[in-house]
């Protein structure tokens, strides 16, 4: 960007709302998937009007622009891979207003999705997307990746929740979408197809959220497996029965050993897998749902289940479930965390087949995620130090995409494409219809200004290698 661009930046937004120091530039080089690339500077826009004049120099001066949230993104879809300019949503981050009797909230796209959370609760409401990330995920870049999280079986996912949103077009348009009416079919859905799309199309600056009532009662259950393949029957016949899990987690036996010392009890070596199931609704019926899980879970195999009998308890079975992520490192430095989802009656043979891989190419695999949807996390861990095991990591990741495809499911169930999948999108899209999506992006971002070579627009060969060989 030459002097005279930041110059403008600067009047835009303010001099201290922006930088070029290379130490800033550095903070917003990376993002959850641990690659770096630098932008040329940094800008911190408060309001959709500053954000429209970004754009509209952007388009004038032809630099890319980066929308980034919290960046706790894992498949680089923050990352300013051709440099320009990195557009934070740090300082819009108030929560608007809280309508308890249309149980909706209109929010910035800077709120914490944790902190969001805690607000909602406080009026007696809930908002049910959870990411493992949402202490310090935003709310606009939960919408932006469509997140899930541990709710989605019974709940959905982010796109279920959002109503309307104002954004940001890439030629530098303010745009509302949606309504604040529970049904709404005027016109094509341009906040669905805003929603996902990794920050792609626009930049979000507000977002209309549904909430729910607070469920009465919780019940939170640690079911223990002799096999893996017994812990993936249970979960189809739990998917099958009469009663919806609000949670259903899955954990196998690698996973357990990194996280047993947040579990207050003593894990028997002959258990391959957890189940943590919970159950939600009122009072009169969770603990018969829970018993009535509980007993599912017997039946197909299970060697016990424990009950949290307090708050405190369940607290430390969720701690240990969110902290997986972060406890395999001890195993290995690097991992791959691919977040395949299959159509859950697949999931026995999803983590068939991955044990197949982890044989075949001879890595520690560690299994865990939202099993009652179907979405598995799937760690490959490995040493950045070992080239070959690297290559192997690659083979076998390239391989789990075939099979999960095989098997009717997709290559991210909320992780989103960004540039870490990029080079495998043509195993799962027929090229109709990327062509389609390619189509869609040209129109809306005709000088490919807003997040470039992302998802199906990632065309580099030389930067696809790269990213290929060090991805992790």
């Amino acid at each position: 960007m030459e002097t005279k661009i930041k110059k403008q930046v600067r009047g835009i937004v303010g001099s201290e709302n922006c930088s070029d120091r290379s130490e800033d530039l550095f903070l917003y080089s990376y993002d959850g998937m641990n690659r770096r690339y630098l932008p040329d500077m940094v800008a911190h826009p408060s309001s959709a009007q500053e954000v429209s004049r970004l754009m509209v120099l952007a388009n004038k001066e032809g630099f890319p622009v980066v929308p980034r949230g919290g960046g706790t993104g894992l498949t680089g879809g923050a990352l300013p891979v051709d440099g320009g300019l990195v557009l934070t949503t740090r300082r819009m981050n108030r929560i608007l207003e809280i309508d308890r009797d249309s149980l909706t909230a209109w929010v910035e796209p800077g709120v914490y999705n944790g902190e969001f959370q805690t607000a909602a609760a406080t009026c007696g409401l809930f908002f049910p997307p959870d990411p493992a990330s949402m202490e310090f995920s935003t709310l606009g870049g939960n919408t932006a990746e469509n997140a899930g999280g541990a709710r989605a079986v019974k709940y959905g996912v982010t796109r279920d929740y959002v109503m309307a949103l104002e954004v940001v077009m890439p030629t530098g348009e303010i745009v509302h979408t949606g309504s604040a009416s529970i049904k709404s079919v005027t016109g094509y859905d341009l906040t669905r197809l805003f929603v996902g799309s990794e920050g792609t199309l626009c930049v979000i600056t507000r977002i209309l959220l549904r909430l729910l009532p607070i469920p009465e009662a919780v019940s939170t259950m640690l079911v223990a497996f002799p096999e893996l393949s017994t812990a993936a029957g249970a979960v189809a016949r739990i998917m099958s029965s009469r009663v919806t899990p609000s949670t259903l987690e899955f954990m196998d036996s690698n996973a357990v050993q990194c996280v047993k010392d947040y579990l207050d009890e003593e894990i028997p070596i002959e258990v391959a897998a957890l189940l943590l199931v919970e159950v939600d609704g009122g009072s009169s019926v969770v603990a018969e749902d829970g018993e009535f899980i509980g007993q599912v879970c017997l039946d197909a195999g299970a060697l016990y289940v424990r009950t949290a009998r307090e708050e405190k308890e369940r607290d430390a079975l969720w701690k240990a479930r969110r902290s997986i992520s972060p406890a395999i490192m001890k195993i290995r430095p690097l991992k791959i965390n691919e977040d395949v989802a299959v159509p859950r009656m697949k999931i026995p043979e999803l983590i068939e087949g991955v044990g197949d891989l982890s044989r075949k190419h001879d890595l520690i695999i560690v299994n865990f995620g939202h099993a009652g949807d179907g979405n598995v996390h799937v760690n490959l861990l490995l040493d950045p130090q070992d080239e070959e095991e690297v290559s192997r990591a690659h083979k076998a990741v390239e391989d789990l995409f075939r099979l999960v495809v095989s098997l009717g499911g997709t290559l991210s169930g909320e992780h989103g494409i960004g540039i870490a999948k990029a080079p495998y999108l043509g195993i799962e899209l027929e090229a109709s219809a990327v062509d389609v999506m390619r189509r869609i992006k040209r129109v809306l971002d005709p000088r490919n200004i807003l997040n470039p070579h992302k998802t199906f627009d990632y065309q580099d060969e030389s930067v696809k290698r790269e990213l290929v060989h060090h991805r992790g």
